[in-house]
């Protein structure tokens, strides 16, 4: 288990690492770069670089955490990519049901992979399932994440790079059947900006279902900079599924 600076999580747990780019979120991926880093210090489990890769090593990991934790699955990955067998994702979803303890939030942009493989996948109460959507074009992934039959659905809009149904005129973005939203700017090299009236649509759609907002920053080339602030306060909701477990609250 990594300990975790994103601020919706506490620890990381990667039992796949490596990615492919799938849609502009990934123009500036994070984890690619931090990928060759770790292949440039010579880690083992990087010696491929941002290449696909299963690690059965790391599969019984969090049954050694004895303390419950909130973990993301695969922040180095994306558990639905083509390239990782379903036979491994169930492993994964056995250790998950098993460490009852944590509560484990699985995050893709595959979300047709995860819609499409749901009837072979035994979806226990602590796994939460979670799709990222950039802009209004990805709006679709939503729809494939209803059709999980997951206890908690979340959507990370992360990294936004534009408007969601938020222009003026147009309907809010539909979020029926999502029990938490995370909104957050693109950071890093290259960073693209984040309108601020693109995350108070998010919001008010948000509030309007009272459903969890947790804004996670601006981002930008230098994000501590910039900061988590929006409208004068951080924003820091979380699934009440999350009480007892060690979650997030980050100023």
């Amino acid at each position: 288990m990594a300990q975790s600076s994103i601020e919706w999580t506490d620890s990381t747990w990667n039992p796949v690492t490596g990615c492919t780019k799938i849609s502009p979120g990934c123009d500036h991926c994070y984890a690619e770069r931090m990928a060759r880093r770790l292949q440039a210090m010579g880690q083992a489990k990087y010696r491929d670089g941002f290449a696909v890769r299963t690690h059965e090593a790391c599969l019984a990991e969090p049954l050694e955490w004895t303390k419950p934790h909130v973990i993301f699955v695969n922040s180095m990955s994306d558990l639905f990519h083509k390239h990782v067998p379903l036979e491994f994702i169930q492993r994964v979803f056995a250790t998950m049901r098993e460490a009852d303890w944590h509560i484990f939030q699985v995050l893709t942009k595959r979300s047709g992979r995860m819609a499409q493989l749901g009837p072979s996948i035994d979806w226990p109460e602590n796994v939460w399932a979670g799709v990222s959507v950039e802009n209004q074009d990805y709006a679709f992934r939503l729809d494939h994440l209803r059709r999980v039959p997951a206890a908690v659905r979340f959507v990370s809009f992360e990294p936004l790079i534009g408007p969601i149904a938020c222009g003026r005129g147009q309907s809010p973005v539909d979020l029926t059947g999502i029990d938490w939203v995370i909104v957050g700017g693109e950071s890093g090299p290259g960073a693209r900006p984040m309108a601020e009236e693109w995350v108070l649509a998010l919001k008010a759609a948000a509030d309007a279902r009272r459903i969890p907002f947790f804004f996670k920053q601006w981002g930008g080339v230098n994000k501590k900079a910039a900061g988590r602030e929006l409208l004068g306060r951080t924003w820091d909701g979380m699934p009440a599924e999350a009480a007892g477990h060690a979650a997030p609250a980050r100023a």
